[in-house]
């Protein structure tokens, strides 16, 4: 799930889905390249992009078998008696030294999809750029510290489908997304002892032809894994997840909202000797109850992905003006609908899932593609 395929010395790559397919358009120029495939746990695996082309005008199709790691055996010196708590403390120490401290731009492909009683009723996809000064602490942990220009949107009818939207919050979830980036906003509780005393070091794994520290820390509602390269202390990959047995109530008509969980994982790329964004998921769960009863009404659910296309450091591009996004919803930010540009734009591939994603969101509204182009028709 999520290998990343890209190419040798470069920063330009993509996402396999969660059976492991992907799409990847290569510009001409770098076709005498080599293709890199990298997850973690596995060794690198190599291949030419003239191999692949071939393979592809033969029309054939194949498998490629990852091999898993070798067992990585702790050397006997003095830094593998590093606890848990010592590891993570030092990664987040060296954050401002292994992430990048001058200006960067990264291109991204954006999604979120949304669901109601089980059944997806909205899609929304966006080719984002994303640009950040520097990875300084944030004042405001609560302000996005990224400009975020939009280059493209398409979306589903649904997704402005009155009779559930109101059931989610309408404020721009890409932004929200972004602010999840635990490095970028240090949303570590530097002030408690007990959150790093918990960590536990369980394994060292490979990635990337890196050896990688795991450490997990578990309490009853919240369950955090991060992976921290044995070398650089760099954080490679946090994953957690969240429960809200506590949440706050919200109102609408005779229902009251509960939120359930949140998962997420936050993932980063090794390019030019700093550790820039490779992708983010999120997936969050809201239960709607009855108000009187307390009986439960339906379940709402929103998943998020962004997958980085291509980083570009130490840049002097800006986004101004009209390019940035605004702060309201990102349906609400869109002129057109380019089929053209999206025909060549790298995506992560639809899996047997999207079939049941696609079959709920044309139940309604028809032919998702016909959708796209209906939505921005005068």
């Amino acid at each position: 799930m999520y290998a990343t395929i890209g190419l040798k010395g470069e920063s330009l790559h993509t996402l396999s889905n969660s059976v492991g397919e992907f799409d990847f358009f290569i510009p001409q120029q770098y076709r005498n390249d080599t293709i890199v495939i990298s997850m973690m746990g596995y060794k690198n695996h190599f291949y030419l992009v003239q191999d692949l082309l071939a393979r592809e005008a033969k029309n054939a199709q194949g498998t490629i078998l990852m091999n898993k790691a070798e067992k990585v055996l702790d050397e006997v010196i003095i830094k593998h008696s590093l606890t848990g708590s010592d590891i993570v403390r030092i990664a987040i120490n060296k954050i401002e030294e292994n992430f990048p401290m001058d200006p960067f731009l990264l291109d991204g492909f954006y999604r979120d999809l949304k669901k109601v009683g089980g059944s997806y009723y909205s899609l929304l996809e966006a080719a984002v750029k994303i640009h950040d000064e520097d990875y300084v602490s944030p004042r405001n942990k609560n302000r996005l510290r990224e400009r975020v220009g939009l280059v493209a949107i398409r979306k589903s009818l649904g997704y402005d489908n009155a009779r559930y939207e109101r059931y989610f919050e309408q404020k721009n979830l890409l932004e929200n997304l972004l602010l999840q980036n635990d490095v970028r906003y240090r949303s570590f509780p530097a002030q408690e002892s007990d959150f790093y005393a918990d960590f536990k070091r369980v394994k060292v794994t490979y990635y990337n032809e890196h050896r990688v520290y795991v450490v997990e820390r578990s309490t009853p509602n919240r369950f955090t894994r991060i992976y921290v390269d044995t070398d650089t202390y760099a954080m490679v990959r946090i994953e957690e997840e969240e429960l809200f047995p506590n949440s706050i109530e919200r109102k609408k008509r005779k229902n009251v909202s509960k939120h359930i969980s949140e998962k997420k994982i936050v993932d980063f790329r090794e390019y030019q000797g700093k550790m820039f964004m490779n992708y983010m998921t999120m997936e969050s769960q809201v239960n709607w109850y009855h108000a009187k009863t307390g009986e439960l009404r339906f379940e709402t659910e929103i998943i998020q992905e962004l997958l980085i296309n291509q980083v570009f450091p130490n840049t002097d591009e800006r986004i101004k003006g009209t390019q940035k996004m605004r702060k309201y919803g990102l349906q609400y930010q869109q002129e057109g609908y380019n089929k053209q540009f999206w025909d060549s734009y790298n995506v992560i591939k639809d899996t047997p899932l999207n079939a049941e994603i696609v079959r709920d969101l044309e139940r309604e509204d028809g032919d998702l593609q016909a959708q796209f182009e209906r939505e921005y028709k005068p």
